[in-house]
């Protein structure tokens, strides 16, 4: 072999050698790059939905589950429960729920998919705090004979009925939110979802 075919194959081998370190590389650099244009698990886990397990909520319980840093309220209401939101009909401001802030399936007097529960964020449409449960009725509950069970809001004093429902006259401007959410059972809830995109 000459020296000249010596020269080709070392330089073939070098070629060959350099342009496979240079796919390596140009592969490590792309993996980062392309992992980071997709979310992040703490991202997803933020905006994804949760799935809420109601069978051991017994009538009248309410549980918390966590969606998109917000909490949900889950209530389920008692017949009794159900029954005081006729009595409420004519002191909250938006009965009908015509306020464009929830869901179609929610635009009725109950505002749920299933009257037996509510679905709802606990964040005050005031000024973002969170309303305390107050399920006492009558002068038990600390605010009148005549309370029959809802929700107070203790930084400016908001009241809403067991349907998240405003009452008139008060510094909150709307109902509170209900989340897109769907039954996947019996006892379990999607929140976060409808099925509806």
């Amino acid at each position: 072999m000459s020296v000249d075919e010596r020269m080709d194959s070392s330089r073939r081998t070098l070629l060959l050698a350099t342009s496979a370190a240079g796919g390596v590389a140009a592969v490590a650099t792309a993996v980062p790059f392309v992992a980071s244009l997709t979310p992040s698990e703490r991202a997803k886990a933020a905006g994804a939905a949760v799935e809420a397990d109601v069978s051991k909520l017994a009538p009248g319980e309410m549980m918390t589950v966590e969606w998109r840093g917000k909490p949900v309220w889950i209530l389920r209401r008692t017949p009794e429960m159900l029954a005081s939101l006729d009595k409420t009909d004519d002191v909250v401001s938006d009965p009908a729920s015509d306020e464009q802030q929830q869901p179609e399936y929610a635009k009725n007097k109950h505002r749920s998919i299933k009257p037996e529960y509510l679905v709802t964020v606990g964040i005050c449409t005031h000024l973002g705090c969170s309303p305390t449960e107050k399920f006492k009725v009558g002068a038990e509950s600390g605010l009148g004979a005549d309370w029959p069970g809802g929700f107070l809001c203790p930084c400016h004093g908001s009241y809403f009925d067991l349907a998240g429902r405003v009452y008139k006259s008060m510094p909150a401007p709307t109902n509170l939110e209900i989340p897109p959410h769907q039954y996947l059972s019996d006892t379990s809830i999607l929140v976060g979802e409808d099925g509806k995109a």
